[in-house]
């Protein structure tokens, strides 16, 4: 938990570099999950002892930030630091992730996190007052100490954003698969508003196992997809979003 100072807001405790970093999703073994019918959110608590968090935790993400009813503070800013790189995706059977090799990082305070990879999920898993978006971007990173910040990016349709161009225009072609096009790089700092202010609270790892030790930065404002660039994902993924878990007694600050 950060400090006042550092009080700033998407998962399993991983350890190792980035082949064993926090992934979006359980390793290939794990036990079967889905994000509907008897495998899908209400029953994940109770498919594997490993995934007992998922019902029984007390900070589970994600959740509708209640933002009407929060004051602003000052609180630090975050600082990015990114790097273009190579196009790297994959489809791990429940997103589309984009791995990043190290070198990017954000800085909170005197906290320092290496981007690891970003994930995709529609609609958004977080929720503003009631509001949900068409997307969400999940930028996770990790500190040395193997302590997870997460960075969520909202998207509303409207023009097309040319930082997905690229990513979407690249998909694999389906779970399991990679695409790596020649020449092609992403700059995750693309991807971000103009305005860097964020919600900030505790959380945890939005698919199995659920695990909380995870502190969350939602950007406040939102970007902008084409219709288009959502339908492409949709083909994919038309609906991989956990529900909104309870806020229960847990801060939420949000930076001015």
């Amino acid at each position: 938990m950060l400090t006042r100072a550092l009080l700033i807001v998407v998962w399993a405790s991983v350890a190792g570099a980035f082949a064993a970093a926090p992934a979006a999703h359980p390793a290939h073994g794990s036990p079967h999950w889905t994000y509907e019918g008897a495998e899908g959110p209400a029953h994940w608590g109770d498919l594997d002892p490993s995934f007992a968090t998922c019902a029984h935790g007390h900070v589970q993400s994600p959740i509708d930030i209640p933002a009407a009813s929060i004051t602003t503070e000052h609180l630090d800013p975050i600082r990015f630091d990114y790097k273009a790189a190579p196009l790297h995706l994959t489809d791990n059977g429940h997103t589309v992730m984009i791995a990043f090799p190290p070198g990017g990082t954000i800085r909170i305070g005197s906290a320092d996190y290496e981007l690891q990879q970003i994930h995709f999920h529609r609609p958004s898993e977080e929720m503003i007052d009631g509001k949900s978006f068409a997307m969400v971007a999940h930028l996770v990173h990790k500190k040395k100490d193997g302590g997870l910040a997460v960075v969520a990016v909202l998207f509303e349709e409207g023009a097309e954003n040319p930082a997905l161009a690229g990513v979407f225009a690249h998909l694999p072609a389906g779970p399991g698969k990679k695409a790596a096009p020649a020449g092609a790089t992403l700059d995750p700092a693309a991807l971000l508003p103009a305005s860097r202010s964020y919600f900030t609270f505790a959380g945890s790892l939005t698919t199995p196992p659920c695990t909380e030790g995870v502190t969350w930065f939602v950007l406040r404002t939102p970007v902008t997809a084409s219709a288009e660039q959502i339908a492409a994902f949709a083909r994919h993924y038309p609906h991989n979003a956990r529900p909104v878990q309870p806020v229960g007694g847990r801060p939420i600050h949000a930076s001015d």
